[in-house]
């Protein structure tokens, strides 16, 4: 049930967040608890995938290749939803780091 509560609540601060970024655009709410499933999906399935065929690179960079697989996830998730404008990539990189804290704090407060 906290996955839930966790999954609604990042949706919620999804669509609020997309008000303060004018580069994000988020045709409705129900677009962006679509958009957080679907990233939560990539991000534990697809994302240790990458992250491990990127370590080479993530260690040349001291891990700020992760804000680009980050970022790059955000967009998938955006096109496989649908209804989701990134205007360009300084927007994607904030939205995904905004999203990343987000993330953080919501399973912080409401625990496993």
């Amino acid at each position: 049930m906290s996955f839930l509560k966790k999954l609604l609540l990042n949706s919620i601060f999804v669509f609020v967040a997309s008000y303060f970024l004018k580069g994000i655009h988020i045709n409705g709410f129900f677009n962006a608890l679509l958009f957080t499933v679907a990233l939560a999906f990539l991000n534990g399935i697809i994302k240790p995938i990458l992250v491990l065929f990127s370590l080479p690179i993530t260690v040349l960079t001291l891990g700020l290749f992760l804000i680009v697989i980050n970022t790059g996830l955000v967009y998938l998730a955006a096109y496989l939803v649908g209804g989701i404008q990134i205007e360009n990539f300084i927007y994607g990189i904030v939205f995904s780091l905004i999203i990343s804290v987000i993330t953080t704090l919501t399973d912080w407060v409401v625990g496993d």
